[in-house]
């Protein structure tokens, strides 16, 4: 059994990712945002180990009670900032040469301080010079202080440092600066000591930056030389929301990240995503298990290959299964065409197009690998006409994908509606219930495993309590405009909380909802969402989404459950 060609693809496609944009403070480390690795304690060496379960996303409250777990268990809190600490030293090795390396380490109070003081110690122990600035943190019974000087670490207290001369000089010369001041449990505007500290260390890294900016390197994995401190934040930068994403004004942008145990769902969501840079997740001794009842998870590349279909060496075009993209008008020939491309890249083993007779002549000509059902029209438009022709030539199809370049005439509309069994507008008895020949017109077909997307969205939008009128198992592939018509919201209620947005949709139509856009979430009717964290600017140009609708369909055609695909 192979998976071939089509998961070396899938997987090929997550490595498109934008470089750092921020500019408040030095990129050294030129690795796009949004990287996504996991960091296990017990392989120093290793960034990509193999993936036995999905990461869980966490709350800040939701990772409290997995550290008290674990510490019920026998893990203490000791032995987990140890390992912490050490996750934090050995990704700066591997990002930056640390012998000789001039190191200033930012220590609050809690135990990120705490996991600071083990990375200072730690980078101190192979060969850095390394300072650590502590702001209001009790050291009197602190081991890891003790440690750490015991170490060689260069102590300074900002109550010692009137006017914040000795920290302009240690922002100002570093080579790495680790940023270990405050962790999950802020949340709200940064308290005037701390931001006066955070904003000193901002002013003096904006001066750093070159006058003219070196264009970004090919091989984004190599460091650029221009004289910037390597940032990194230990567990989520300094300021930035655990849960929302939202971030004071003040917070540090991160070249690297390492978050401890599980990604904190601020660390997906904007603006913290792009705050954290590249994002390492270390292991730090919590059971995966202790996660089990957590429902939002990260997609990972090492995911992805095991879930695609077999591509069997025996196989015919019949084992991948066939795909019915209808849509397609006059000003939109082209969505159509696209998706079928999506779906025949993906492995399909046979892509049929059911457009409007008028278009049909100009996708012919371009689609020719892909068979058509031309459907009757009013001035290239689709209508309930073209139902019975296309129930009649559903059977043996296992996916149908409904929207693409559909437009929204009237009739149109309509056409979905009858489509997917709903009740029809405009079309009631005096008595106020349908026709009976109109009810049998509308079930007499059954739909194959069905994609909505584009104006067949549009079209449900238009549809009071669409979801009760449907038995098709439905995957609904909305942007964020386009949820906030199904829902009857807006665009900003959506993109402030996404997760919730598409959880919340799943459930009261009893579907699987992939909300589009940067991080998209797939959510599924019981609950459970899958985050991906992954964002491209190069994907926000028409026609991407008709070729996910496409791939999605592709998938769903070779019998993967619709929440997989």
């Amino acid at each position: 059994m192979r998976r071939g060609r089509w998961s070396t693809a899938i997987a090929l496609s997550f490595c498109l990712r934008p470089g750092p944009s921020r500019v408040d403070t030095c990129a050294r480390l030129p690795i796009m945002p949004w990287d996504f690795n996991r960091l296990p304690s017990q392989s120093p060496g290793s960034l990509r180990p193999a993936v036995e379960h999905a990461m869980k996303v966490v709350t800040a409250q939701e990772m409290r009670m997995l550290e008290a777990g674990a510490a019920a268990t026998g893990l203490s809190y000791e032995e987990m900032m140890e390992r912490a600490g050490g996750a934090v030293a050995r990704a700066i090795a591997a990002a930056h040469t640390v012998p000789g390396a001039r190191v200033l380490v930012l220590v609050g109070p809690g135990n990120n301080g705490g996991d600071g003081l083990v990375t200072a110690r730690l980078l101190r122990e192979q060969g850095a010079e390394v300072s650590a600035y502590i702001w209001k943190r009790e050291t009197e019974a602190d081991e890891n202080y003790r440690r750490a000087v015991a170490a060689g670490v260069t102590v300074l207290r900002i109550g010692d440092d009137v006017d914040m001369g000795h920290l302009v000089a240690l922002v100002d010369s570093c080579d790495i600066l680790v940023d270990a001041l405050l962790g999950t449990g802020v949340a709200g505007p940064l308290r005037e000591d701390v931001a006066g500290l955070l904003a000193t260390v901002k002013e003096r890294l904006a001066l750093r930056l070159p006058s003219t900016p070196d264009l970004m390197p090919l091989d984004r994995t190599v460091p650029r030389r221009d004289g910037c401190p390597l940032v990194v934040a230990v567990d989520l930068p300094s300021g930035l929301n655990a849960d929302t994403g939202e971030a004071d004004a003040l917070t540090l942008g991160a070249d690297l990240t390492v978050t401890f145990a599980f990604p904190k769902q601020g660390l997906l969501r904007f603006p913290g995503a792009e705050l954290a840079g590249r994002l390492l997740v270390a292991d730090i001794g919590i059971a995966p298990a202790l996660a089990a009842d957590v429902t939002l998870e990260v997609a990972e590349p090492a995911m992805i290959g095991p879930l695609l279909p077999e591509r069997p060496l025996q196989a015919n075009k019949g084992t991948f299964g066939k795909v019915m993209v209808v849509g397609g008008s006059i000003p939109y020939a082209g969505a159509p065409y696209m998706a079928a491309m999506g779906a025949a890249r993906v492995g399909a083993g046979l892509v049929t197009l059911a457009v409007p007779q008028p278009i049909y002549p100009s996708l012919a000509a371009r689609a020719t690998e892909m068979t058509f059902l031309i459907l009757p029209s009013d001035m290239g438009a689709l209508t309930p006409a073209a139902i019975k022709l296309l129930g009649e030539a559903f059977a043996g199809y296992r996916a149908l994908l409904l929207g693409p370049g559909l437009g929204r005439e009237p009739a149109t509309f309509e056409f979905v509606r009858q489509l997917l069994g709903l009740r029809p507008a405009g079309l009631r008895s005096g008595m106020g219930f349908l026709a009976r020949e109109t009810v049998a017109e509308a079930r007499s077909h059954e739909l194959p495993a069905a994609v909505i997307d584009a104006d067949a969205l549009n079209a449900l939008a238009a549809t009071p309590e669409w979801w009760k009128g449907t038995q098709a198992r439905l995957v609904l592939t909305p942007h964020p405009g386009e949820l906030a018509r199904l829902r009857e919201s807006t665009v900003d209620a959506i993109q402030a909380d996404r997760v919730e947005a598409a959880r919340a949709a799943a459930a009261t139509w009893g579907q699987i909802v992939v909300l589009k856009g940067a991080h998209t979430v797939v959510a599924a009717p019981d609950g459970r969402a899958t985050l991906m964290p992954f964002a491209n600017p190069a994907l926000a140009s028409a026609g991407t989404g008709d070729v996910l609708a496409g791939t999605i369909a592709g998938l769903l055609a070779q019998g993967l459950a619709p929440e997989r695909a």
